[in-house]
């Protein structure tokens, strides 16, 4: 974090000598550029980790051999991320040039931590004086891991990544596309071309951040596209001259039915928008596996003001324990209180991939958990359901996600095992007032 307000300092240094010595007039453009800059470092510290000397850390949210959820495998789960879309389009989320904070989220949520430098897990840049972060064998034990062959200060590979028993396989990452405010061409354009680049054991995955485009119409005749989509450009087409009369629809709304076709191949979608609950009715035409997580249609009105920061349930799939600090007015928290939560979240997030792979469950699910991130997104997923539907805030079917196909209520999202846990987590960092006991939960 140092070395990031090393460089804006370092930019606004080089802003004032150019424009005061070559272009005044570019003083605006690039001030303007630096706000950016600064807003939105700002917004990605929405919760801050602290080292007992004060300074902020700054954690990696990539995948890794310790992040990566434990699952009992079956044949079912063959298919693996190859091809992602990440489309954003939120007119009042903070952003940087063409990438807004929920894209940033999910591309950091979606790449895989470089194995040759595992100290990207921490800040690599303390503050003067400062002893970097590392991992260090101590510090992997006392998180319940072992160092293979007592190595130090190197990071555990899981036998999984090593070929040969003595060398790591380098995991790829999925090829993505993101894509800010898109036009609808543009849209269909990139899926098909993700669509044609899988191969026959690939999975195609959309995630959209993007504002509800809402539907006028009294009655529904068509659920792929009578009750709108969300809007992926705010690009203004030429009106037609009868468009009232004849009820055109627009044009860079992204409905339900434009997503039809693609689902001729394994297809996991994730739609975060006030309008995202009209997913839920896209068909199993083509057999193929077929998941949509949908977002919460609205939160409380105690964290309206923090939406432009970015989403919660983005948030949720991308730092759980970030996500549940913040909807318990937890701003500041220390790294040795961080790591005891990370704790928590760990066993639920064991816990859950046990219930996921034992319940019964649509196979579309299972032939998706096989992936790294896929399991990871699905597990962040039920740990969102879970706590909002125990968070005495969020009362209401309008502040929880929801998924298609259902999961099990009894066997997975309302499991006592899992209800405990996250309140076990909430006694821990002593905000247990903000959920409610399981028996009044409805």
């Amino acid at each position: 974090m140092k070395l990031v307000k090393d460089l804006v300092t370092e930019l606004d240094k080089q802003i004032v000598d150019y424009t005061s010595t070559y272009e005044p007039d570019d003083q605006l453009e690039w001030s303007l550029v630096l706000e950016e800059i600064k807003s939105f470092t700002k917004a990605d510290e929405i919760v801050s980790v602290l080292h007992p000397d004060s300074n902020k850390i700054v954690l990696s949210h990539r995948l890794s051999p310790l992040t990566t959820p434990p699952v009992e495998r079956s044949p079912m789960m063959n298919l693996t991320l190859q091809e992602i879309l990440i489309v954003g389009n939120c007119n009042d989320q903070v952003k940087f040039s063409e990438l807004t904070m929920d894209m940033f989220r999910m591309l950091q949520t979606l790449e895989r931590e470089p194995q040759d430098d595992f100290n990207h897990i921490y800040d690599a840049s303390p503050a003067p004086g400062r002893v970097p972060l590392a991992l260090t064998p101590g510090c992997l034990q006392d998180k319940g891991y072992s160092l293979p062959g007592g190595a130090k200060g190197m990071y555990p590979l899981v036998s999984s990544c090593q070929e040969n028993g003595d060398r790591p396989i380098k995991r790829e990452n999925p090829h993505k596309y993101m894509l800010y405010k898109p036009t609808f061409s543009q849209i269909m354009v990139f899926l098909a071309s993700g669509f044609k680049e899988m191969p026959p054991s690939g999975a195609l995955m959309m995630y959209i951040s993007a504002d509800g485009c809402f539907s006028s119409m009294k009655h529904c005749e068509d659920m792929g596209y009578d009750l709108g989509g969300v809007l992926t450009s705010s690009k203004k087409e030429l009106d037609h001259p009868n468009k009232k009369a004849i009820q055109l629809k627009e044009m860079h709304c992204l409905y339900p039915g434009d997503l039809y076709p693609f689902t001729r191949k394994p297809f996991f979608i994730i739609v975060d928008s006030d309008n995202s609950f009209v997913f839920q009715h896209i068909p199993h035409y083509f057999g193929q596996p077929l998941v949509i997580l949908m977002s919460p249609q609205d939160v409380p009105s105690a964290f309206q003001d923090q939406q432009h920061n970015g989403s919660l349930f983005t948030l949720f799939l991308h730092s759980p324990l970030t996500a549940f600090c913040f909807i318990c007015n937890l701003h500041n928290i220390p790294y040795h209180l961080w790591e005891r939560c990370q704790s928590f979240i760990d066993r639920f997030v064991t816990e859950a991939s046990r219930l996921f792979t034992r319940c019964r469950i649509d196979t579309s699910y299972l032939q998706f958990f096989g992936d790294d991130f896929l399991r990871l997104l699905l597990l962040r997923y039920v740990f969102c359901d879970v706590v909002l539907h125990l968070h005495r805030s969020f009362k209401g079917h309008q502040f929880r996600p929801r998924c298609q196909p259902p999961l099990p209520d009894g066997d997975l999202l309302v499991h006592p095992a899992l209800q405990r846990m996250v309140l076990d987590l909430a006694s821990h960092l002593e905000v247990r007032g903000h959920f409610m006991e399981t028996n009044e939960v409805d």
